[in-house]
Formats: C-alpha cells, structure tokens, sequence
C-alpha cells in the first residue's frame, strides 16, 4: 500500500507539472495525437485505392493498429520514461542519486518518471480503438480475451523499455537499440498471415509483438485461436526477465560511462 500511495502521488505531480504549462502540455498531446492518427490514414488509402489486405476489411486492419497504438502508449507512460533517464544516469555518471533514495530503483524511476506527454498517444489509440470495433462487428464476448492480450501486449513494450534500459549499464552507446526494436515491433501492426511462417512464429512467440495489436484486435473480432492466448507466457517471461535483468545490472553500475 505504501509504494501504491507513492506511485500515485508521483503521478499527480506529474500532471500538476504538466498543468503548470498548459499550452506545452496540450500542444504536445495534440501533436502526438495527430501523428498517431496519420499511420491508419496510410491503411485508408490503401483500400480506398482497391488494395487490401487478405482477408482482413479496412476496419479490421485499423482495429489491430489503434490496439497497437493503445497498448504503446501505455507501456510509453509506464516504462519509457526509465529507458532514457537511465541512458542520461549512466552518460553522466549520477546514477548514485537513485541508489541513494530510499525506494527500490526501478520503482523509483517509474514512478518519477510517468509520462504525462504520452496521454494523447495512449487517448489517441483509445478513440480509433472504439471507432475501429464499432465499424467493424466486435464481438463483445471476446472482451475478456482481449483485456488479457492487451495486458500482455503492454507487458511486452514495457519489458523490453526495462531490457533495454538495463543494457546501457554496460553498453553505453546503445541509443540505437530503440530504433531496431521500434522496428521489430511494427509487426504487430498488421494481420500476422500476410507474413512468411518463420517471422509468424518469432513474432507470436520469440519476440510476441503480435500481441501488441493483432493478436488482441482478433479477439475482439472473434477471430482469435487457442494458440493466441498460449503467448501470453512469453510475454510474461519478458516482463519478469526486463525487471530482473534490470536490478541484475544495477549491481554492476561503476559510475560515469558504464
């Protein structure tokens, strides 16, 4: 209950910070929420130019992109915060400032570090989510299918924030790995079977970015398989190793430079 009320509270300070500058908060929410929106305008034009994906209509497919984006920015509010603070510790050596609170680290840098600039991402996704599913026949059956996928899908992103995080201990100069890991995930913006079966089966089960949006879109369409919730295992695998990976390599910090 303790860090329950500290996490909380750390969260009203960042939206009453964010409410000392209005214009930039909003602005910043807006910016975001527009850019989020622009990706499902590539899938409209797609299909309003008689393109398509297999078996999926224009709705389906922006089903499984707003999940996507839903579920990114959660984890984005949660743990991406933690991922560039602690590449900046590392950099500059004042890691210590963490070690020194009386908190857990990471639980520390979560909660210092919840992202108000991720609001309109995550609100974003949200309202194409409902939209997508009205437009598109979702079952409400497949709900509590689709909470559980969700949650697992979050947990992936928010797993690997942490496993990236955790590198930079020793591998300073890693800002790059974002940017191959954004990349990886953009597979679960799409049906997974328009892809060859060695990256279904790394996308569903190695690194299950599936989960982040189709595998939770399915369920919402009635269209999930039993293999769908097999993977929330692995994802709860990355989760659990990106926390333990993550107090494993704070013992090893040496100060400035990793």
């Amino acid at each position: 209950m303790r860090y329950i009320k500290i996490y909380l509270t750390c969260v009203r300070i960042a939206f009453s910070q964010a409410a000392a500058y209005r214009t930039d908060f909003i602005l910043g929410n807006v910016i975001t929420l527009l850019s989020n929106i622009l990706f499902p305008l590539v899938t409209v034009v797609i299909y309003a130019n008689g393109a398509e994906f297999p078996g999926w209509t224009m709705w389906e497919v922006l089903l499984i992109q707003s999940v996507f984006s839903m579920s990114n920015g959660l984890s984005a509010m949660l743990t991406n915060g933690v991922l560039w603070v602690t590449f900046d510790h590392i950099r500059e050596g004042s890691f210590e400032i963490v070690l020194l609170k009386p908190l857990p680290p990471l639980f520390y840098l979560m909660a210092i570090n919840f992202s108000t600039g991720s609001l309109g991402h995550f609100a974003g996704g949200l309202v194409l989510t409902i939209v997508s599913a009205l437009n598109s026949g979702a079952d409400a059956c497949g709900i509590p299918a689709f909470l559980l996928l969700f949650a697992a899908g979050t947990a992936v992103m928010c797993g690997l924030d942490l496993i990236m995080a955790a590198i930079s201990f020793k591998w300073v100069g890693n800002s790059r790995i974002p940017e191959i890991f954004d990349s990886i995930s953009e597979f679960g913006k799409y049906p997974l079977g328009i892809f060859p079966k060695p990256l279904r089966i790394l996308a569903a089960f190695v690194i299950p970015v599936a989960v982040v949006g189709f595998f939770p879109a399915s369920a919402l369409l009635g269209r999930s398989e039993s293999y769908m919730l097999l993977a929330v295992i692995p994802c709860a695998v990355f989760l659990a190793f990106g926390i333990w990976l993550y107090n494993r390599m704070i013992k090893r910090y040496e100060g400035v430079g990793g």
